[in-house]
């Protein structure tokens, strides 16, 4: 019977992280299809693009939530399953990366999930496993946002940061060792969204936000050739 809960529990957490919050949220306020603006995903970052920054960060609460909420339902019917504890968020992102509820057939008619980069939800995930979390990863996530100024560089750094704390707690025997394997888990599937995101990167050509002291400094550089 137990079994039987922690599937369930897997699947919930699967169909929680596929609410595409930043779509009800955009469309209730704009009327907009936040799939066909900028890089159609469903995430925080884009909302804010499409809607503006309070539909983007209500977009990120909402997403952190779903995370978070799937490691207490996981929690509450198997207090001593650990490894479930993991897996109910780690589903949550791949919900919310290939949401159920935002499946389409591309042009050769293959079908295709449409989702976020998984950010949100991995913090959220995080959270629900050690809740002094939030403010590391948001302090650290902010640093990188203003000052190297691209989103999915913050995004991928997550992962890195859950994985580097877990670790240290876990050595510490203030963690169970298996949360670690969360902050991997929830990593690969970052960068495995990001995969178009890393080609830009890796090209040069990758978004840089305006407000931040890259963004700045390049605006300013800019500025100055024209002048020249």
């Amino acid at each position: 019977m137990q079994i039987l809960l922690d599937i369930a529990v897997v699947v919930f957490g699967y169909i929680l992280g596929s609410v595409p919050f930043g779509l009800l949220i955009v469309k209730l306020k704009t009327g907009k299809d936040i799939r066909t603006v900028e890089s159609g995903r469903t995430g925080g970052t884009n909302a804010a693009r499409a809607a503006g920054l309070p539909a983007g960060l209500l977009t990120a609460v909402m997403d952190i939530f779903k995370g978070a909420l799937a490691v207490w339902v996981a929690q509450r019917i198997d207090p001593t399953n650990d490894v479930l504890h993991v897996l109910a968020p780690v589903f949550a992102i791949l919900g919310h990366n290939y949401s159920v509820f935002l499946i389409e057939h591309d042009a050769q008619g293959k079908i295709k999930f449409r989702g976020g980069a998984g950010g949100a939800p991995a913090l959220g995930g995080a959270v629900g496993l050690w809740l002094p979390m939030f403010p590391i990863v948001f302090g650290i996530g902010a640093l990188i946002w203003f000052t190297v100024g691209i989103a999915s560089l913050t995004t991928m750094a997550i992962g890195v940061v859950v994985i580097i704390i877990f670790a240290i707690r876990a050595s510490l025997g203030l963690q169970v060792p298996v949360d670690i394997w969360y902050g991997v888990l929830a990593e690969f599937l970052l960068v495995w969204a990001l995969r178009p995101n890393i080609k830009k990167l890796f090209a040069g050509n990758e978004r840089v936000i305006s407000m931040s002291l890259n963004g700045w400094l390049r605006a300013r550089k800019e500025k100055k050739e024209q002048e020249n």
